[in-house]
């Protein structure tokens, strides 16, 4: 082994002190420590009692404050994540918020957060707001209102969206259609009115739509009316709404189709048998509409359907539905891959 010489000791004496002191002094960026403290006096004492000191990304003695998570750009560090839920915070959304311009995850679901979304939200570039470790935006079960700012579209790198379970209004922006990397968007039990944007079959990734439990009118055909739309689907959710008219042949062309749930509609006509086609549909749900004639025999013999359900409908006698109904209760997790 060769001997170490003195020179190269005595380099590490001078380096390691200066490496060491980069480290203790990097200091975290004075925007995002104004922000989050912001942040802190508005939420309350559930998050406050958790958060000591100034320094979200804690000082040295004092550790970051939970739910914050930073990193190093340069010479300053950054917060990156932002995770508050289910901690009962009251009153409206924080828009200091959409001053953490590096924030790359928010999650403040299961609150009960007020008001509108601002829409500064569209000032949060890097925002993938990470959820179960893929990126989205959770701000479901809360009481959030108003309409969604057009300015969410603004978000390129989102790939959930989770608003479900609000109480936002007006129609569905179609600027969402402007997010070419969103795979999943839960907008469920909201007070949306209007037609489902038909620019939304134009996301080339878009693999989960959920719309139940909202005021929609509207057809079908109208949301398909787009070529090669709907490429990838395989979800699809208009449940609880006010859709009209009938299911269209073209339908089927959406060939990724796994579960169609059209339940509690005003819908109408007889089911065309070329849904019977789609190679993967497993979940059907047909039930409490205006539907007439019968079912097709090639649903019955179909490989992959699980579930069929008829019932409230005006079909022939002696149609029958597939599988045992029950209440369709679907975690999200189940979507994640």
């Amino acid at each position: 082994m060769a001997p170490v010489r003195p020179s190269s000791l005595l380099s590490l004496v001078f380096i390691f002190p200066l490496l060491l002191t980069a480290v203790v002094h990097c200091k975290t960026l004075k925007r995002d420590v104004k922000a989050l403290n912001e942040i802190k006096s508005s939420l309350g004492w559930r998050v406050v009692y958790a958060w000591v000191g100034d320094d979200p990304c804690g000082d040295g003695d004092l550790p970051p404050w939970s739910g914050v998570t930073c990193s190093t750009q340069g010479d300053y560090r950054v917060v990156t994540e932002l995770e508050v839920y289910a901690v009962s915070i009251v009153g409206p959304f924080p828009t200091a918020v959409t001053n953490l311009l590096d924030l790359t995850r928010l999650d403040l679901h299961n609150n009960k957060l007020t008001g509108p979304i601002p829409p500064q939200i569209g000032r949060l570039r890097r925002l993938k707001i990470l959820y179960d470790t893929l990126p989205s935006t959770n701000l479901r079960w809360n009481k959030l209102q108003d309409v969604i700012p057009p300015e969410i579209g603004e978000l390129k790198g989102l790939t959930h969206l989770y608003l479900s379970f609000n109480s936002f209004k007006g129609e569905i922006p179609k600027e969402l259609a402007s997010l070419p990397e969103l795979r999943y968007l839960h907008l469920h039990e909201n007070r949306f009115i209007g037609r489902i944007p038909p620019e939304l079959g134009t996301l080339q990734n878009l693999r989960h739509l959920d719309v139940g439990n909202n005021h929609l009118v509207g057809t079908i055909r109208e949301l398909i009316r787009i070529d090669g739309c709907f490429p990838v689907l395989r979800n699809l959710y208009l449940n609880n709404n006010y859709l009209t008219g009938g299911i269209p042949a073209q339908l089927a062309n959406l060939t990724n189709l796994e579960i169609l749930y059209l339940s509690y509609n005003k819908m109408s006509g007889i089911i065309p048998s070329g849904l019977a086609h789609i190679p993967r549909l497993t979940n059907l749900y047909l039930d409490h509409n205006q539907f007439s004639g019968r079912i097709p025999d090639p649903f019955y013999k179909h490989p992959f359907l699980k579930e069929m359900y008829i019932e409230g409908n005006a079909f022939r006698p002696g149609v029958k539905p597939v599988g045992i109904h029950q209440v369709l209760e679907v975690a999200d997790t189940e979507f994640l891959f």
